[in-house]
């Protein structure tokens, strides 16, 4: 029942609630119904995920808590997205997540979510922020060539094996994405960890296998000879990787 209150809460134009709390190994996705959200406690237990939809664009927090390795997963989307928070508590291995998708065979790769984050009070052993770009789809495997026909003894010669096809290159990977981090003077630079790569290239497409020749066939006068296998197709290319993102630090 209490999460129904705190769906209905965070369902306004500019939704407030109290306190939103995801339990240990478990995860939470945020409403889609709205573009901007504010909370004033955000707490996230250890190993566990807070998801943020790609259509919400501003999310303002008051206390922020993420409990050892749990995630803040911010799914991509073309808008950029502003999290602003008053006072953020990271725990061991706790990490923010704007990462890019992979590519599939229908989809390209999707580049990381751009990121404006703005943290007033920091309390942490580490900042950690991964925005790096999708990797790209791999090409096609190449199909086998067919197998040739076997002779006849009254007739013919066995047929060729056909050649196999080339492998389709690997797709592009996607750009990552642009961060611009806000953090308190006192913070030490060297605690600050942000990954911007651009996706890996797709992997190369396998070649096809040749088509076997016709086998020999014994008949009653002679032997009819076999034929001859087809050539193997070429693998493809390796794709290229995205273009890396950028990183802007800022100090209040």
């Amino acid at each position: 029942m209490r999460n129904l209150f705190l769906l209905a809460a965070l369902c306004s134009p500019l939704a407030y609630a109290q306190v939103v709390t995801v339990e240990t190994n478990s995860l939470m996705r945020l409403p889609n119904t709205t573009s901007a959200l504010q909370l004033e406690r955000l707490d996230v237990a250890d190993y566990g995920t807070l998801l943020i939809p790609s259509n919400v664009t501003e999310v303002t927090v008051g206390e922020l808590h993420l409990g050892r390795e749990a995630r803040i997963a911010i799914v991509p989307g073309e808008q950029s997205l502003q999290l602003k928070i008053n006072h953020a508590q990271l725990g061991s291995g706790s990490q923010i997540t704007s990462r890019g998708a992979p590519g599939t065979y229908l989809k390209a790769a999707k580049p990381g979510r751009d990121l404006n984050l703005r943290i007033h009070s920091l309390s942490a052993q580490e900042l950690s922020v991964d925005a790096r770009g999708g990797a790209g789809a791999p090409g096609y495997v190449g199909l086998d060539g067919a197998n040739g026909q076997a002779p006849g003894c009254a007739w013919g010669q066995a047929g060729r094996g056909a050649d196999g096809d080339n492998g389709g290159d690997g797709h592009p990977g996607a750009s990552g994405a642009h961060v611009r981090v806000q953090l308190p003077r006192d913070y030490p630079g060297a605690q600050i960890k942000v990954w911007v790569d651009g996706g890996a290239g797709g992997l190369a497409g396998a070649a096809g296998k040749p088509g076997a020749g016709g086998k020999s066939k014994g008949c009653f006068v002679y032997r009819a000879d076999g034929g001859k296998s087809g050539r193997p197709g070429v693998e493809g290319q390796p794709g290229p990787a995205g273009d890396a993102g950028s990183v802007t630090v800022q100090r209040l």
